[in-house]
This record gives structure tokens, sequence and C-alpha cells, in this order.
């Protein structure tokens, strides 16, 4: 067993507990029956997360692998890497003033960052990044990371927030309604009224919702899908929004949301990265 289906039963009471600080108050007897069948949902919903989010196929290996078991951490463009993404003249002003520091003697790694320090003190992120930087993964990480607060006392995510992930290449039409597919998210579950559930929760700030794959939503529903989810982080302002990108399909239109860029991994990731997978593969 992995460490997260270790796991699922200790961070569902976390979560069932949590969720039951959302309902009216209502009589002990209702209480007991309402946590029980809270920690069944939770319990499903960690599963689920596992399941759906966290099984990654590495190529030479037969079965898939849990994302915790390789998962190397990313770091992020500081904010003068960022504005090469603007226009062609602001990426050729960033290169020749890289070009320059190199010149003199002075690596530009120091100012990369971690993208778990940055998620922990930006309240709406946009990742940045070419095909296959890992941006997916890192947002897949981040509800991981979420839904420990749950159990660990110590943790690298600060935010106790239930963490969503909603794919964007599912908004296939201009209909969408971002808090039905949510409440599916824990209906699907067991959760108990999930709609009022989700209703309360996104009130009063519960929720981390990661949203995966901006380029991915069909060009003819863009326009539609970018403002409905400005109007529904505004409605919804005291909970926390990741959301990912290709940098060349990224035109804005997020006012609320700091951009980041995903770095290339350095020596030290990159040897990280090849002892994850070696200690896999001798398992």
């Amino acid at each position: 067993m992995t460490g997260l289906e270790l796991l699922a039963e200790p961070v569902a009471e976390g979560i069932a507990s949590f969720a039951l600080d959302l309902l009216p108050k209502v009589g002990s007897k209702a209480i007991s029956e309402a946590q029980n069948l809270f920690f069944n949902a939770s319990k499903k919903y960690v599963n689920t997360y596992r399941k759906r989010h966290c099984q990654l196929k590495v190529l030479g290996m037969r079965e898939p692998i849990d994302l915790a078991q390789i998962y190397t951490g990313v770091k992020f463009l500081d904010q003068d890497d960022i504005l090469g993404f603007e226009s062609p003249q602001a990426l050729e002003n960033q290169y020749r003033q890289t070009r320059f520091r190199s010149c003199i003697g002075r690596r530009n790694d120091g100012e990369k960052r971690s993208g778990i320090n940055i998620a922990n003190e930006k309240q709406y992120l946009m990742v940045l990044g070419g095909p296959g930087a890992g941006k997916s993964t890192f947002l897949r990480k981040l509800g991981l990371e979420a839904l420990s607060t749950f159990h660990y006392e110590h943790h690298t995510y600060t935010h106790r927030q239930i963490p969503v992930l909603l794919e964007l290449k599912r908004f296939e039409s201009d209909e969408i309604n971002i808090h039905k597919l949510i409440a599916e998210e824990f209906g699907n579950c067991g959760f108990p009224a999930p709609s009022e559930f989700v209703q309360n929760a996104l009130r009063q700030g519960k929720l981390l919702i990661l949203l995966d794959g901006l380029d991915e939503v069909p060009t003819t529903h863009l326009e539609t899908v970018i403002c409905t989810l400005q109007d529904f982080v505004d409605r919804y302002d005291q909970n926390r929004f990741v959301a990912s990108c290709r940098t060349a399909a990224y035109h804005g239109g997020f006012t609320r949301f700091s951009d980041v860029g995903m770095a290339d991994f350095d020596d030290e990731q990159i040897i990280q990265f090849i002892r994850n997978c070696f200690s896999i593969a001798q398992v």
C-alpha cells in the first residue's frame, strides 16, 4: 500500500471534522450520523483523488506508480524572466540581460524559487510552461499536500483547504456551471447534500481549486471559459486558486492571478529525479 492509501483514514477523519463545521448546528444524534457519512465520503474522496490524479505511467515500467514516489520539487522563474513571455521585444530584452549576467559571471539559478513556497504565498496563481514541463504534475502534487494538512502537523503546504482538481478540457461548451462540477466531485464520493456543502465551503473559503490545462479548452469556447472562471473567482475570492496553461497559449485575462513560469530542472533536481526512478525500479 502507498503512503496516501495508508493515510486515507486519518486524512478522512480530518476532512470529516472539517466538513462538519460547515453544517448548521444540529442535535448530537444528527451530528453523529453526519460524522459517519462524512468520514466514509471523505475516505472515498481521498482514494479517488489518488487513483484519478496521482497514478503515473513511466516509460519502461509495467505498472503505474504513485506521484509521491517519483515527484521532484519544481521551481518557478522570477518576475524578470516572466516578462520574457509578454512579447517578442520583451523576450529579446530579457535574453540580452541574461546573456550579460552570464558574461560577468553571475548565474540565474539563485533567482528561481520553490513552487510550493510560492503557492503558499499567492492566493491566485497561474503556472505557465512548455509542453511536458510538469505543470499538471505540480497541480496534482499540490492537491496531495493540501490533503496532508488534515493529518500531518508538519507539512509543506500551509493552508488547510480541501483540494478540488478540475480538468479544463472538459469545458467543451459555453454552458459552464463550475459550482455544479465541484459539487459532482463531492457527490460522486457520497458527501451528503453536496451542492449545499460546496456552497458553504466556497462562501467560507475552504477549498483549494486547481484548474488544469487552460490551453486545452477549445478555442471557440475559450473567451467564455475565461470570463466564467473570472466571475467565479471574484464571487468566491476567499478560496485559493491555482491554474495551469502552456506559455504560448496564454494571453492573460486573469487579473487577480500572479503569473509564474516553470524553470528547467537544475543539476540537483535532475539527480533527485534519477534517484527516485531507480529506487522505484529496484523495488
